[in-house]
């Protein structure tokens, strides 16, 4: 009786944390740069996001994949002269519910630019498919590598083009795959059938063009020399074994056969991947399984997840949409256990 009341007494004597303190801790963050390994030996820039609690316990993680063209950790794309910050804003939204990020720039992108090498062969094996999926299982086995993380509560999120190659990552790690996923503005459909739509859309007089040179890409793995100059900014000389991978993939195939936890998230006002037609295969696929998955779509939301107010803004700027930005965080938070 003596030593058990000896340690109620130590225990009654340890303060309670203030409310200033119970706030730091439930809301503040610290930011980590780093550079890894990516596949090839490539060294990728990147940044890691811990919520404060992680001083304290462990904390699940996510990777977070841009998408398609020059587009940085951030969510920025260099051919877009707006600030989408799209991957910045997920990686902070996470941050205040408990979760860590890791996201990077991408192969031959901003601070990771200076790994290209010179040459069009050269050129061609860096930028190839496999090495993009490969750099995401390496950003995956660097989140790991981090104490503050959670080894069992790991997730991938993918945007748009990313969504694939988180996607195909997964694929590749089978048992050693995160236990989730989470697809934004990701098509549901080959890229080859979305490439076309796109083109059909945006320019139907180069749609011959395109078509020939994805066929070439197939059967030789090159882009060829003579592609128009319209289509090079789709189609840069050194991407023909980047699509060759990409233009075949199926992304709902891949739902279809994975055991992990999935949650796509798309805006109705999307113009790239257009709902309900490109993404609907997604949702089938996530019907056919006996694994947690889950699809919103925000009618007034964009490509890039932030709200629209008027039929031609492109969304680009401001902050991700309500229902969305939610959606992300409370699904995470249940799936992975913040």
């Amino acid at each position: 009786m003596i030593r058990r009341r000896v340690l109620l007494s130590g225990a009654a004597a340890v303060a309670a944390p203030t409310a200033a303190a119970q706030k730091y801790y439930q809301t503040g963050t610290k930011q980590r740069s780093l550079r890894f390994k990516g596949s090839g030996d490539a060294e990728l820039s990147a940044t890691l996001l811990l919520p404060i609690i992680s001083e304290l316990q462990k904390v699940p993680g996510v990777v977070l994949v841009g998408g398609s063209g020059p587009t940085d950790r951030n969510g920025n794309n260099s051919l877009v002269p707006v600030r989408i910050d799209l991957l910045k804003l997920i990686a902070e939204l996470l941050a205040k519910n408990g979760i860590a990020s890791l996201r990077y720039d991408k192969r031959g992108v901003a601070a990771s630019a200076s790994e290209t090498p010179a040459g069009l062969e050269a050129q061609e094996r860096f930028f190839a498919w496999d090495n993009y999926v490969g750099d995401v299982v390496a950003a995956h086995a660097e989140l790991l590598r981090h104490d503050e993380i959670k080894a069992y509560a790991t997730a991938l999120l993918g945007h748009s083009e990313g969504g694939l190659l988180a996607l195909a990552a997964a694929a590749a790690m089978g048992k050693r795959a995160p236990y989730a996923l989470v697809l934004a503005s990701t098509p549901g459909r080959p890229l080859i059938e979305i490439v076309r739509a796109q083109i059909a859309r945006g320019g139907p007089q180069y749609s011959a063009e395109a078509e020939r040179v994805m066929q070439a890409i197939l059967t030789t793995g090159h882009v060829p020399a003579d592609t128009q100059a319209e289509l090079r900014l789709i189609f840069p000389a050194y991407a023909g074994p980047f699509f060759r991978g990409a233009l075949t993939f199926d992304p709902a195939q891949v739902v279809s056969s994975i055991d992990t936890a999935c949650l796509l998230l798309h805006g109705g006002a999307d113009t790239q991947i257009v709902p309900m037609a490109e993404i609907q295969p997604l949702i089938d696929a996530l019907a056919t399984r006996g694994k947690p998955g889950e699809a919103l779509v925000v009618p007034a939301a964009s490509h890039n997840l932030k709200s629209v107010t008027w039929p031609t803004d492109p969304g680009f700027a401001g902050p991700i949409a309500p229902m969305i930005a939610d959606k992300l965080s409370g699904w995470l938070r249940h799936v992975l256990g913040a």
